[in-house]
């Protein structure tokens, strides 16, 4: 048998700690949306009796399914423009010496630093003078572009061998060519990495789409959440019911990629 030393368990210790602090809350919410109603309170680990009740209303007083299918849309949109922007934008300032080029980098890191609440009005009435409310490209056209995005591949491409874009260019190969070809390739890794933070990111997005949506079935999953929370009482049976549909597919996603989710972030540097 493995023979651990003291520190190694107090360092197992600690982390299966922190797995049962992590996986708890999410325990507690799909064991609560199994509880019948007039068990929604109770304090037991394991629930008394089992029902699908609060899947069934939450079925029938939201259009779930809807929502579910316009959440992975946006986030899957917005993925991958936002990869595709910050990749051209990033090698331009990584592979090129422009006039002006550090000045506008430097405008790009000034964005990031402008909170949403800044920009919010501003394009809710470009959207609404466009007449995008309540459609999907006003969920995703705003998010398009990311500063973050560009900054992160930028200091990647930085790393990168500038012998390999010398030899390119050498060969004949277009700027276009060399992107694709060469650079891409070897940058998989971050790219992976970047687009799963996206993703994640655009699936719980909850502001915005409350924002410039007012119709339930062109909304997201976490404004029809919000639909269960109300000055008469809070629905918790429905609600946990809903947030675990919402959670499930990002869920699904990571147990099927999970070798490749892990593989991403592991070579990428990313945490």
């Amino acid at each position: 048998m493995t023979r651990f030393s003291p520190r190694q368990l107090s360092g197992h210790g600690v982390l299966l700690l922190l797995s049962a602090l992590t996986i708890f809350p999410l325990y507690w919410m799909v064991v609560t949306s199994l509880r019948p109603a007039n068990d929604i309170v109770s304090v037991d680990l394991v629930p008394r009796a089992v029902t699908l009740d609060n899947y069934i209303s939450v079925w029938r007083e939201i259009p779930i399914a809807r929502m579910l299918v316009n959440t992975l849309l946006m986030s899957l949109i917005v993925t991958v423009a936002q990869v595709l922007t910050s990749l051209l934008a990033a090698y331009a300032f990584a592979a090129w010496t422009f006039p002006g080029s550090r000045l506008l980098f430097l405008l790009f890191v000034g964005t990031w630093l402008v909170p949403f609440q800044v920009t919010m009005i501003p394009n809710y009435v470009l959207l609404a003078r466009l007449g995008w409310l309540n459609t999907l490209a006003a969920l995703v056209v705003p998010q398009f572009v990311a500063a973050f995005a560009i900054i992160l591949l930028r200091q990647y491409m930085k790393a990168f061998p500038r012998d390999l874009l010398d030899a390119s260019r050498i060969d004949g190969a277009s700027s276009w060519r060399t992107l694709w070809l060469i650079v891409v390739p070897n940058l998989r890794a971050p790219l992976a990495a970047l687009a799963i933070l996206i993703f994640i990111s655009s699936w719980k997005e909850y502001f915005w789409p409350l924002l410039v949506t007012s119709k339930p079935e062109q909304s997201v999953v976490q404004v029809g959440l919000q639909m269960f929370l109300s000055q008469e009482g809070d629905s918790w049976g429905p609600l946990m019911a809903g947030a675990t549909l919402a959670c499930m597919p990002v869920f699904l996603l990571y147990l099927g990629l999970q070798r490749q989710v892990t593989e991403a972030f592991v070579r990428s540097g990313l945490k």
